[in-house]
Formats: structure tokens, C-alpha cells, sequence
């Protein structure tokens, strides 16, 4: 969860209510001939909350977003976004969205103020007191950092100048639910973290809902409210990062130092092992370290689980804990 919404200093709708859930998906189903790629897929993502989507090539991530967008039709399945069942969505709800893909057609040479002016144009028409579109053209470039390049063409920017430009066609128009396909590729490390400050000023201060796709684990954990696994193409996890490595069954690392010592202990109970630990030394604890389980160790759990053809039993594993 961002800072500010666990500080408590964002107000937000409650969970699962009309007004505070944002997209609904129940028992999703896609199949293509005889494969099926989704086979019942449920979650539900609220307003100002950032979800991740997670899993490996081929489990169905990039078509579960795409009927989210409207883009692709399913095979069986309730799915609302945003009031609307995507299939059906017209202008006006389109206009509520804002997609940035992870590749899309060069317009090399527009200048980068000319092109986001005119994207921004096709908002206008649906802008409300409440949600006033499109973005003030400036602000948007300076928001991204691209304030230096704002009269340059497009041909002449360089990779990461090119991604932060789709990040501004993405929200230009102020969407309230963003979708973002591996939105950091090719970004340099300064790059990134203004970036991931975007997501929670998004997040936080617009109540912009966001749905992420990415490889990037570390990304997923510093960015996501919730991660959802996808694998076997079902929804096989659901939680945040420290909910989910909570739930795998491995040791966790301890390391201290004592009398210019340095310890390490692996043990399934770090919180009783540290109690003990400082019952019987004190003060001459010093440099405590608990190390438990990583995002990564839970994704790679759950893709092995599908891998060795048990991701239906991870699956059910999942909705069982989640009752």
C-alpha cells in the first residue's frame, strides 16, 4: 500500500461497493480452438488502488487485459469496468481509460508538446467539473520529465525519452483506471524512480485506479497495493507482497552480532527464535537482520506449481485461504 493510504491520510471508498470497485471480473473464460487460456479467472481491483498482474509467458496476462480495455471479447464471464461491460463500452467510457502498451506507432515527426496537445483534444469534449480533460499540456511534460525535449521531434528521442512519452499519452486525457504494460522498459534507474513517484501521486492524490503488467518483481513490490499470480490460467495469488511471502513455506534468515561476532540462523519461527535471542543476550544484540520470504520466492513457487501441472491445486489452495 502507498505511504499515504497506509498513513491513513487518503480517504477512500469502501472496499466491494458500488462507488469504491472500479473492476470486476467473475469466472473470465478464453479459449482459442480447443485451448483454453483463461479457465475462470475472479479478482476485483478499487478506486486508487495499484494491482499487479503477474505470471509467466503464456498464462493469459495480456489477454485478460485486453478484454479489460475493451479490446478483445471473451469467451464466458461477468466483467465490469468502470460501471460498463467492456465489450459494450462506447466513446465516453473509453475516455475514462488511459492504456499505455509497451510498443505503438511512432509519429516521429510531431514535436512532443504538438502531439500530446493533440491527443489531449480528443478529451475535451468529455471533460466534467469533476474530472476536468484533458491534462494541461505543460504540467503533463514536466510530470514525466520530459520538459527539456518538449519541442523536440520524436524521431530524435531516445528510448527511455520515447517511454516516458507514452506514460504521458497514457494519462493525458486523466484516466480514472490506467493500464501500464511493462511501463519501465528501457527506463534508466533516475528514470525509473520518478516514474514510480508518478504511480503514487496517481494513486494517492487522484484516486487513479491502476493495473500493471510487468516482469520486473522488484517494480511489482514497490508499486502494488495487491499482486495477483496468474499461472495455469487461473488467479492462483492474491495479496500484497508481504501477505503472499507469508504464505510460503520457507525458513527465514536471521543474522545478528555479538561481541564483534557475526551470527546466522535459519528457522520457520524468526519472530520466536529473535524473542529468545534477545532474552538471553540483551543489549549485546546488536546489527539484528530477519530475512524472510521474497516476491520472488512466492512467484517462483506458484510457477513451478503450474509448471509441474498442479496449478489447478494451487488454485483451489488459494481460494480456500482467501473464505
Amino acid at each position: 500500500m502507498t505511504v499515504a493510504r497506509a498513513a491513513g491520510l487518503v480517504p477512500r471508498a469502501a472496499s466491494g461497493d458500488a462507488e469504491g470497485t472500479v473492476v470486476s471480473v467473475r469466472d473470465l473464460r478464453m479459449r482459442y480452438g480447443s485451448v483454453d487460456v483463461l479457465k475462470g479467472v475472479d479478482f476485483t481491483a478499487d478506486r486508487g488502488e495499484v494491482v499487479c498482474l503477474l505470471g509467466p509467458n503464456g498464462a493469459g496476462k495480456s489477454t485478460s487485459i485486453e478484454i479489460l480495455e475493451g479490446f478483445r471479447m471473451r469467451s464466458s464471464g461477468d466483467v465490469n469496468v468502470l460501471g460498463a461491460d467492456p465489450a459494450k463500452g462506447d466513446e465516453a467510457w473509453r475516455a475514462r481509460l488511459g492504456v499505455v502498451l509497451q510498443s505503438w506507432r511512432d509519429h516521429g515527426k510531431w514535436r512532443v508538446r504538438e502531439l500530446l496537445a493533440h491527443m489531449g483534444s480528443f478529451y475535451a469534449s468529455y471533460s466534467t467539473p469533476a474530472v476536468p480533460r484533458p491534462r494541461d499540456v505543460d504540467d503533463l511534460i514536466a510530470a514525466v520529465g520530459l520538459t527539456e525535449h518538449a519541442n523536440k521531434k520524436v524521431s530524435t528521442l531516445s528510448g527511455g525519452q520515447r517511454r516516458r512519452l507514452d506514460v504521458a499519452v497514457g494519462i493525458v486525457g486523466k484516466p480514472e483506471l490506467l493500464f501500464l504494460d511493462e511501463p519501465t522498459a528501457g527506463f534508466d534507474p533516475e528514470a525509473r524512480r520518478d516514474f514510480h513517484d508518478l504511480v503514487h501521486r496517481l494513486a494517492d492524490e487522484e484516486d487513479t485506479t491502476i493495473l500493471l503488467t510487468t516482469h520486473d518483481l522488484d517494480e511489482a513490490e514497490k508499486l502494488a497495493d495487491r499482486i495477483l499470480i496468474l499461472a495455469g490460467g487461473r488467479i492462483v495469488a492474491d495479496g500484497s507482497a508481504d501477505r503472499l511471502a507469508s504464505q510460503v513455506e520457507s525458513d527465514a534468515e536471521v543474522k545478528w552480532s555479538r561481541d564483534g561476532q557475526r551470527f546466522v540462523h535459519s528457522t520457520p519461527d524468526a519472530t520466536g527464535f529473535v524473542r529468545e535471542l534477545f532474552a538471553q543476550y540483551g543489549d549485546d544484540i546488536t546489527d539484528l537482520e530477519v530475512q524472510r520470504a521474497t516476491l520472488e520466492d512466492v512467484y517462483m513457487a506458484m510457477v513451478r506449481r503450474h509448471e509441474t501441472g498442479h496449478a489447478d491445486a494451487a488454485a483451489q489452495e488459494f481460494t480456500k485461504e482467501s473464505r
